[in-house]
């Protein structure tokens, strides 16, 4: 196949009538060759017929606006999305795909293809990562936030913005406007929201998806707890490619052993690659030459106090468990509690908080601060530990910010902003790994510390990868400030690509023994 001045493709087929039948103004030449127009509705004419290594238009007629030029694999990422229709983006996080994907879509807007795009994101990465990344690649493009109150919601969904960013539950809100919203491309960032098909927020993003409505899906994380999570996903991109039933295709990917446990099948992966398509993924290993990432364990001592109620909440789950089965659920609860009394705070039964002494964990979180060459990620699991933590580093002149649940969206901007800009500002960012786990780059930063471990593998992963991304200039590590048993098995589980919720009962015996 060959390219002619950006205009043409010369094809060699053994039968180009295929081509010439299909396509009305595409030319027969001598020895089996076919000059045909490089357009998008040729291009995917070709794929339909199954011709291999069809190239996009855009990449030879679009100029790639934006303060920064792409990487090759970004601009194969937004050549596959502009020639499929519905589509998963599985680049691993840290590559950029942000960037691919409204790269794809101005160029379907420059060719009058679609209208308006409604991009999906997590509450916390609508302004610090998708406006952001529109002005820097697209800031030729009108856009704007769906957030607030329905009527201000509503009132930018009937506006005419060309790029329209509103979160999973906003969705809900104006689900009819956004029906009405003439959007031609919705974009759904942490796709891994929308895994389930029995929950209403995947059941109103399917009755939005029209016949000729675009949809791409992305996630870095693709089925990251379980292949069951595949199939809620390619019900809404390939729905042929997954069978009606959801009881059906768990029988494919998982192997009952009780009524109550199974596990995945020696298949389970083929099948969801099978399923999850068509797809495209880079990992940053093939397509970033980034600085290496390395993994430190520090032990941490429990105080007095600490071990104290760490070993009579174990005593007490042996006496449970000897008299009753190990369920999911009650073996979540009693190792949650014995992370909360590691970390330094715990809720009780009555909903009350009991503080422990954090001095021992909080040196060691000192000295790796000092150690640290640039700005530091120090993630804390549980809320009622991030106010004792933050104000203990603030009295020592350290000077720190929170990003939490509670932390208003417009102001979590300003302290990433500041954070990845100001090198005399914030020294150390605390952060809920849920409020800052997807989308925003923090490479000002090269040092991440796990106060606790979190219990999601995609959670964990994600927020790593704030540091570990384009942009990062600097030599990272992840240490891991481990206290007790628990948290030495979960980070265990977490650094083999195990997610905790899979193995909760087995790691819950293996504690207790």
């Amino acid at each position: 196949m060959e390219i002619i001045d950006n205009k043409a493709l010369l094809l060699t087929l053994r039968n180009p009538q295929r081509v010439t039948t299909v396509i009305p103004k595409s030319k027969e030449l001598s020895n089996n060759q076919v000059v045909v127009k490089w357009g998008l509705d040729e291009a995917q004419v070709l794929r339909n017929l199954k011709i291999k290594g069809v190239p996009s238009p855009i990449l030879g007629q679009y100029n790639w606006p934006g303060q920064y030029k792409p990487f090759d694999h970004q601009k194969t990422t937004s050549a596959f999305l502009t020639l499929n229709k519905r589509a998963f983006c599985l680049n691993e996080q840290g590559t950029g795909k942000t960037g691919s994907v409204i790269w794809a879509a101005d160029y379907l807007l420059k060719q009058k293809r679609i209208r308006r795009v409604l991009v999906i994101c997590p509450l916390s990465i609508m302004d610090s990562a998708w406006r952001a990344d529109l002005f820097k690649f697209a800031m030729h493009r009108s856009v704007d936030i769906a957030y607030g109150a329905k009527n201000k919601r509503q009132a930018i969904i009937n506006g005419a913005s060309e790029f329209v960013i509103i979160n999973y539950d906003g969705v809900e809100i104006v689900a009819d406007d956004i029906s009405r919203g003439g959007f031609d491309l919705i974009v759904v960032d942490e796709a891994n929201a929308y895994k389930n098909s029995m929950t209403k927020r995947w059941k109103v993003l399917n009755g939005l998806i029209k016949p000729d409505t675009w949809l791409w899906m992305l996630t870095g994380t693709p089925a990251a707890q379980s292949p069951l999570d595949a199939y809620g996903l390619a019900k809404l991109v390939n729905p042929q490619g997954v069978p009606r039933f959801f009881s059906s295709f768990r029988d494919m990917v998982m192997l009952k052993l009780t009524n109550f446990k199974w596990m995945a099948k020696e298949n389970a992966t083929n099948t969801v690659f099978n399923a999850l398509q068509p797809a495209i993924r880079f990992t940053k290993d093939e397509c970033l030459d980034l600085p290496d990432m390395t993994y430190v364990k520090r032990t941490v001592e429990l105080t007095k106090q600490q071990q104290k109620y760490y070993d009579l909440l174990k005593k007490r789950m042996v006496v449970q468990a000897a008299g009753e089965d190990i369920t999911s659920v009650n073996a979540a609860v009693n190792m949650s509690k014995l992370l909360q009394i590691s970390c330094g705070a715990v809720y009780t039964d009555t909903g009350e908080t009991v503080e422990f002494d954090i001095k021992n964990r909080y040196a060691v979180l000192k000295e790796v601060i000092e150690e640290a060459s640039q700005k530091v990620l120090v993630f804390v699991p549980f809320k009622s530990v991030i106010t004792i933590l933050t104000d203990k580093l603030n009295d020592e002149g350290i000077k720190t910010e929170v990003i939490s649940g509670d932390v208003p969206l417009n102001k979590r901007t300003d302290i990433f902003n500041r954070f990845q800009t100001d090198p005399n500002d914030t020294r150390v960012l605390v952060i809920q790994p849920q409020s800052a786990a997807h989308g925003v780059t923090l490479t000002a930063a090269n040092t991440v510390v796990w106060w606790g471990p979190t219990s999601s593998l995609e959670t964990y992963a994600q927020a790593n990868a704030r540091v570990h991304r384009s942009g990062q200039r600097h030599p990272t590590t992840v240490v891991q400030l481990v206290g007790s048993g628990v948290e030495r098995h979960v980070y265990n589980l977490l650094d083999n690509k195990i997610d905790v919720h899979t193995k909760i009962v087995d790691l819950y015996k293996e504690i207790l023994e």
